[in-house]
């Protein structure tokens, strides 16, 4: 009943309402975003993200139906905080040396012509595929995290990460 009031006066711009959705519902919004993100963002980040949810809830209560506003909050965040990661992983190397080698010497000697290729390669997977690739060796997510969350088997995650790595690879080496 509290949450409709509050929608109700965020609807006739009261500010203050809007301030106790963001005391009410900021660490279960920040929840959100950490599960969707797998620790792949900065709490900086994480704070930006939170604070474009409830941007967004300003900008469009009109919109929101009055019994959803936790549902709506919880779409919100999690569609934002994919827009930030793949807003980062736009910009982040991504070759299999990086991978797994870390910041060792070869791996800072990798040129950014190979990055810029890999980088590409991914991006233009599917966006299935490329979810998959990035939550598994950015976000460290295992397999059986992924299968979980995105219903898709255990068995075809792996293979989708194994062709996956071999397409990278040839692309990168084709150069």
């Amino acid at each position: 009943m509290l949450d409709l009031f509050l929608l109700r006066s965020i609807r006739a711009g009261n500010e203050l309402a809007l301030e106790r959705i963001i005391d009410k519902y900021t660490a279960y919004v920040c929840v959100i975003i950490r599960n969707a993100v797998c620790g792949s963002l900065t709490h900086e980040d994480i704070e930006e993200v939170a604070s474009d949810v409830f941007c967004a809830l300003w900008d469009n209560a009109e919109a929101i139906r009055n019994e959803n506003l936790k549902a709506y909050l919880g779409g919100i965040a999690r569609n934002k905080a994919k827009n930030k990661l793949r807003g980062i992983t736009e910009c982040m190397p991504l070759s299999e040396e990086l991978i797994e080698a870390g910041d060792n010497p070869e791996t800072l000697a990798i040129s950014a012509d190979v990055q810029i290729t890999v980088r590409s390669a991914v991006l233009t997977l599917q966006e299935t595929d490329r979810d998959i690739f990035l939550r598994h060796y950015y976000g460290s997510q295992t397999v059986a995290a992924i299968s979980a969350e995105t219903g898709i088997s255990e068995s075809a995650i792996k293979h989708r990460l194994i062709r996956r790595r071999e397409i990278l690879g040839k692309e990168v080496f084709s150069l």
